[in-house]
Parts: structure tokens; sequence; C-alpha cells
């Protein structure tokens, strides 16, 4: 697919609309998302301005910003003016944005939900492109004490070692926990191996008096609770 873009350089621009200008004199808020992405940018090629550039990148996702941070700097290098540089500088910032949304998460929030545990979750497992072992430590009043990652993995694959998991539970005086990994590929459906290694984690913490409440499986699109299917 070939996408048309405007071959007007940015210094012809009248400069109310120029990207930087813009935000200057009217506030972030009234630039468009090509025309943050083109600030980030900073500079665009010969017959492209780094807005068009951007207008460009956007377009090859959908103009879906959490498509965007999925792009690695491989995948954004692909771009003609796009070096290494400029593709770290844009994941920097997409970056920044996710942390800021988790560190405006409540402070200790109560999980009780699946929903809740899948929401709480989204700054630490969303946009993967690899799977990854996460749990959540509560307290007697299913508050969270912890979020702690127990493994990285590979697209289809991470390990959940009993030993780790219950030596951060132990530490943190966990009253229960409730375990969650990705599915990069977006499948909703628990492995066999899933449900029999949250059996047996199970198990475990009934030795050690410390409940395993859930197990999110945990995608992009959605979430999958071994709990609510009534699988454990």
């Amino acid at each position: 697919m070939e996408y048309q873009t405007t071959n007007l350089n940015i210094k012809a621009w009248a400069e109310e609309d120029r990207p930087r200008e813009k935000l200057l004199e009217k506030g972030r808020v009234a630039l468009t998302d090509a025309e943050l992405l083109g600030i980030l940018i900073g500079s665009g090629i010969k017959n492209m301005t780094a807005v068009d550039l951007a207008k460009l990148i956007l377009q090859s996702v959908g103009n879906d910003l959490h498509k965007l941070g999925q792009l690695s700097v491989k995948d954004l290098s692909k771009f003609k003016g796009i070096g290494e540089a400029k593709a770290i500088t844009i994941i920097a910032a997409l970056e920044i944005g996710r942390r800021r949304k988790e560190t405006e998460k409540i402070a200790n929030p109560k999980v009780i939900t699946s929903i809740q545990a899948y929401n709480y979750l989204k700054p630490y497992m969303l946009d993967l492109d690899h799977e990854q072992f996460w749990i959540l430590v509560l307290n007697n009043n299913s508050n969270v004490i912890k979020t702690i990652q127990i493994s990285i993995g590979g697209v289809t694959g991470t390990v959940a070692d009993p030993k780790i998991i219950f030596k951060h539970a132990i530490e943190n005086l966990a009253k229960s926990i409730i375990l969650a990994h990705n599915h990069p590929s977006g499948n909703l459906t628990p492995s066999r191996q899933d449900i029999t290694i949250t059996k047996q984690l199970i198990e475990v913490g009934k030795i050690l008096e410390i409940a395993i409440t859930d197990h999110i499986i945990f995608t992009n699109n959605g979430f999958t609770s071994l709990a609510d299917e009534k699988l454990i």
C-alpha cells in the first residue's frame, strides 16, 4: 500500500501550524498524534516533513497508539528517515507514557475480581512480544502488597518456578497470590500446562497457608481467569 503525503517543507508552514510553535502557543493538547510524533522524529527527509513521516508510521499501525507501542527499533527503522537513534527516541517516549500510567495507580489497591487484576496488570504486561510471568502478592484484605516479575521467556513460554514464587510470597508476608502470564499470540485459551502448574502451586500454597486465588491469562485484547472458568 502506498501512502499519500504532502511535499511542503515544514519551514514553509504557517508558524502557528508548525508542531513546536503550535505546542508553545496553543498547548500540547492542541497537537495531533502525528504532530506529537513529528516532534519526536525531529527532522524529515527530502520531500517529506517530520510530521509527514509521522503520519506514514501511524497509518502503518492503523493510527492505533497501542500498536505503535508494540513496534521495535527494527520495525521503526524500516521507515526511510528513521534511523536507530530516532527509533529509540520514539520507543523511549512511549515507555515514559506507559510508566506514567503505572504511577497513577492507587497505592495498595484492593484486587478481588479478575477484571481488577487484569486492569492492574496492564501497565506491566501490555504490548509484550514475549511471555512473562508475574504475581500479585496480597494481604489479608486483598490489597496488593507487591507486584513481582517472576520470569521472562520467549514467544511461546516462560517459567513459573514454585521456589521463587513462594520465596517472594513468604518474604512479603502474603496471605494470597494471583498468578499471571501473557500470551503474545492473543490466544485466550489456557494450555494444559497452565492448568497443571496452577494446581501444583495451589497444593504447595495450602501447606504454607498462602492461597492461590487465580491465574490470569493476559492478552492485549482481553483475558481468561482460570478461577472464573472453574479450571482450578
